[in-house]
């Protein structure tokens, strides 16, 4: 396995609180908390959800802060282990359910944190979600804004270019735009991307239930956007083994695996969770999504299971919240980068 994402960072000293100690509520505690989230859900009018890295950890990807993250082994001088590769990674019984809640007309639209892919291979339209610090299997035109999704990692991060060049054909097709693809990974330097950001803001600020899955929350200013539901009146549930920085304004707080509890919520909400047949690119949520035959018009799988849309994404912006002041929470448009006290995830690097 090539160099993975955390070790292509560049150079930062702060990564955080690492290897804070595991919380477990007990087996009817942990039912009774899923049962009132079940409620919340069934209540709620615009259910958003935010994901983070402990999503993807039952695939074999691991964490950045958790007992054997990727942070947390470094600052024991240990190197962390990896169980698949990035390319065999299949999505887990979470990034399904959250599929099944979408099909179902309960989750509105997903943010997340990671750049492992696996919401855009388990087939989540992609308009409804904001990949916020980019995706490894997708590049970018840096010239026409044309994105490609791939079957392999692209290689490469902190928006550098891939050595590869876009084939879209102009109008009257006289010759192809060319234009030089791009990595939409970030690094720290980088500004978020404008159109997942706008989208996750305004999202956030719709909802009256906010969802954190698998996230310490401690990157900004993703971290932060849950708190805008709450601004607006709405709730925030806490799904996460460790303590996070937004207790104070968590509803609900359950401690747990993330896929055990979406496992009983599911059950709770009378939901079947839709079985996996290969990495499915899904770019519309406009055709009804009730069942796995409502959503093929909206996807694409090829024979081989292998990933094949792609789509066409506009122009960055560089806006984000303020952090909160004295336990109270306020908001300020700025440009801004990505602190440097966490990253989206871990990625393969091709040699």
């Amino acid at each position: 396995m090539s160099v993975n994402y955390a070790a292509g960072l560049s150079p930062y000293a702060n990564k955080g609180v690492c290897g804070l100690p595991e919380e477990f509520d007990g087996p009817e505690e942990l039912k009774a908390k899923v049962e009132t989230l079940a409620q919340l859900i069934k209540e709620s009018q615009y259910l958003v959800v935010h994901s983070g890295a402990g999503i993807s950890t039952s695939s074999g990807i691991p964490d950045f802060r958790g007992p054997k993250g990727v942070w947390t082994l470094e600052e024991k001088g240990e190197t962390p282990h990896f169980n698949t590769t990035f390319e065999d990674a299949r999505p887990t019984l979470t990034h399904l359910a959250l599929l099944g809640l979408q099909r179902a007309g309960y989750l509105k639209y997903l943010i997340s944190q990671n750049v492992d892919g696996l919401h855009v291979r388990s087939g989540f339209p992609r308009d409804l979600l904001s990949e916020l610090h980019g995706n490894m299997f997708v590049e970018e035109c840096e010239k026409c804004g044309r994105q490609y999704v791939r079957e392999k990692v692209i290689g490469v991060m902190g928006l550098k270019p891939t050595g590869r060049y876009c084939d879209v054909v102009r109008s009257r097709g006289l010759r192809a735009c060319r234009g030089k693809l791009i990595s939409t990974i970030l690094d720290w330097e980088d500004a978020l991307p404008d159109k997942d950001l706008n989208k996750a803001d305004e999202a956030s600020r719709r909802a009256d239930l906010a969802l954190t899955l698998g996230t310490s929350m401690q990157i900004k200013p993703a971290a932060d956007l849950p708190l805008l539901t709450k601004r607006k009146g709405g709730k925030i549930v806490i799904v996460n083994l460790q303590p996070t920085k937004h207790e104070k304004h968590a509803h609900l707080r359950i401690n747990g695996y993330v896929d055990e509890v979406m496992k009983l919520l599911m059950e709770r909400l009378g939901l079947d969770i839709p079985k996996w047949e290969g990495p499915t690119v899904c770019e519309s949520s406009t055709v009804s999504l009730k069942t796995e035959a409502d959503v093929k018009p909206a996807c694409a799988v090829t024979a081989k299971g292998k990933v094949k849309k792609d789509v066409v994404k506009e122009e960055r912006k560089r806006e984000a919240l303020a952090p909160e002041d004295d336990g109270g929470i306020k908001e300020e448009m700025v440009s801004v980068k990505r602190e440097k006290t966490d990253c989206p995830s871990v990625i393969n690097k091709e040699k």
